[in-house]
């Protein structure tokens, strides 16, 4: 369906004949058709003072205004009325990207990955089946920050978690900054529908406010925070002394990522491989989604640039048509000009 967003602009298609009326009768004019205004008057090379215009040039003139007329309209395009996939909830990704996600205890098709490298390869497909949902991605260290808005574009999360860095956001870890920044970020969306996951494989070592008093505020703004730790609980260390068998996962806070979870009403998880990440995921995936009335909108396609290009185009055109004629006018003038010798 052709709709107009500003259907009143067309009315300026009258101007060029309003302003034909009220001129005085007698005037000389140099706009030259019917006139069309001091805007087409100022179009260089279409006029001069007491040329005759032929009419091809005054009917595309006037073509070319009613063109203009009809881009400033802004036409459109109203597809059909289609239904938004909206299952309710607003989920807040909150991935640690210190040095220490840099641990190669994560092992995918028989090599090793760090564990940033793992999340990347989980949450790819995770944010993918997500359709419906508003999804936002939270990235710390020392200092938290939004790295993609709550939004249902789901390809640009996806993209910005792949570009996400180790110590992009410093060194440390501030388990307690980032939950109160996803809360938030939350605290004003229907309730019910407020979910973090929280994915650290370490301690809270920095940060102004303290984890537990943060999972107090999420709680007490309705946020269910879902923790998940990262990182494998032994493997084999090589050295200059030989091998030896180590807990790479030492520093990591179960007891803290635990209590936020059951404060908030969430669940604590434990990844120690890969495919532990991908079943913690999955059921994360299949929460109860939150029931909402249907939303319907219809796609609008812009379609202003077509008159509007189109009337460049023609006026381009005619520029070069008359400067060719002035500079062959010019030209013939020269030559007549000149003395017959001989």
């Amino acid at each position: 369906m052709l709709n107009l967003a500003w259907p009143w602009a067309l009315t300026l298609v009258a101007l060029p004949f309003v302003l034909q009326w009220r001129k005085p009768r007698g005037q000389s004019v140099d706009a030259p058709v019917l006139p069309v205004g001091h805007w087409l008057s100022g179009l260089p090379g279409v006029t001069r003072r007491g040329n005759a215009v032929p009419l091809w040039q005054k009917l595309l003139l006037l073509l070319l205004w009613v063109l203009f007329v009809t881009a400033l309209a802004r036409p459109q395009y109203v597809g059909e009325k289609t239904r938004m996939p909206v299952t309710g909830r607003d989920l807040m990704l909150v991935v640690d990207i210190s040095p220490s996600m840099d641990e190669q205890d994560m092992v995918l098709q028989g090599r090793s990955i760090n564990r940033l490298q793992a999340i990347k390869v989980v949450l790819d497909d995770f944010i993918s089946r997500r359709k419906g949902d508003r999804l936002g991605l939270i990235l710390f260290g020392t200092k938290p920050y939004v790295q993609a808005p709550l939004t249902f574009d789901l390809e640009t999360v996806r993209t910005l978690m792949q570009e996400a860095g180790l110590g992009m956001a410093g060194r440390a870890t501030a388990i307690g900054d980032a939950i109160g920044l996803a809360t938030k970020r939350l605290r004003n969306r229907p309730q019910d529908q407020r979910v973090v996951v929280l994915l650290t494989d370490g301690a809270n070592t920095a940060g102004e406010i303290t984890p537990d008093k943060a999972a107090e505020i999420a709680a007490a703004a309705g946020v269910r925070i879902y923790t998940i730790g990262i990182g494998a609980e032994s493997m084999v260390q090589r050295g200059l002394l030989g091998s030896r068998r180590v807990n790479p996962s030492r520093d990591l806070d179960k007891a803290l990522l635990t209590r936020i979870a059951q404060q908030t009403g969430g669940q604590y998880f434990r990844a120690r491989s890969l495919p532990e990440l991908e079943l913690i995921y999955q059921s994360i995936d299949q929460l109860e989604p939150i029931e909402l009335e249907g939303k319907f909108y219809r796609p609008v396609t812009e379609l202003y640039a077509w008159p509007a290009g189109l009337a460049v185009a023609l006026w381009a055109m005619l520029f070069v048509y008359r400067r060719l004629g002035l500079m062959l006018a010019a030209r013939r003038q020269q030559k007549e000009g000149e003395p017959d010798v001989g």
